[in-house]
């Protein structure tokens, strides 16, 4: 059974026995440098992408897609290797921890999660699970148009067609979790008091100040594991 305190990264509540609160805030850095650009760079990509799909740029569309794989496949690697706020461990709750969670989403209170909340880090897994099956379908998606995927030849045309379909019908599924997403954050700012975007822009968040700093990660490692994103991403790409 999942238990809240485990979560020891994510809550200002787990401090060690005997130790009082302190009464000053400090800013505490909680998302690093490399979290803060996946995330803007996703919003500006997944905006590019709307964009070119509707304007039938479909050549810029497809490179756009491949970006969008690179950094979803950075993210994943860097929630296993990343520094603490980063990993999935630290913020992945269980249903009953959730559940709780959500039950006091009314009650005005000071913020002082330190990464991402219980119900947030589902949420983060979904967007990451909806844009790498986007982008991967994205890969073998074949019409008339030009927009042919580099592993068309390879695939069926039955299967080309069934992959197009869910193509599209993930992008929608995606479009509502955004949606949802922001609705969510828009609601934590209006009845919680919490203004959750801006740490995401600035890195930092005030907090109690015997509330620890999380362990950053390593940038050489974050530099290494990007290039190498990258490089699987193009010889996909490049496969046909």
């Amino acid at each position: 059974m999942d238990d809240p305190r485990r979560h020891s990264i994510v809550s200002w509540t787990n401090l060690p026995h005997g130790q009082a609160m302190g009464s000053t805030p400090r800013n505490v850095l909680v998302w690093d440098i490399f979290i803060r650009i996946f995330h803007w760079l996703i919003v500006a990509l997944i905006a590019a992408a709307y964009a070119t799909w509707r304007l039938n740029w479909m050549t810029w569309h497809g490179w756009i897609g491949e970006a969008v794989l690179a950094l979803v496949l950075f993210r994943l690697l860097w929630g296993c290797l990343g520094g603490e706020t980063a990993r999935f461990s630290s913020f992945i709750a269980s249903p009953r921890t959730v559940s709780q969670h959500l039950k006091d989403w009314l009650r005005r209170e000071p913020d002082h999660q330190v990464g991402h909340n219980p119900a947030g880090g589902w949420m983060v897994v979904l967007l990451l699970a909806l844009l790498l099956v986007e982008t991967l379908t994205g890969i073998y998606v074949a019409n008339d148009i030009a927009d042919e995927g580099p592993l068309t030849e390879i695939v069926p045309a039955w299967a080309a067609n069934a992959i197009e379909s869910s193509h599209a019908i993930i992008w929608d599924v995606l479009l509502a979790a955004i949606i949802l997403h922001v609705l969510a954050i828009a609601a934590f700012a209006a009845i919680k008091g919490q203004n959750l975007l801006r740490p995401m822009v600035t890195g930092t968040k005030v907090l109690p100040a015997n509330v620890a700093t999380p362990q950053a990660g390593n940038p050489a490692i974050a530099g290494l594991l990007l290039l190498a994103c990258a490089a699987a991403t193009a010889l996909l790409a490049n496969l046909m």
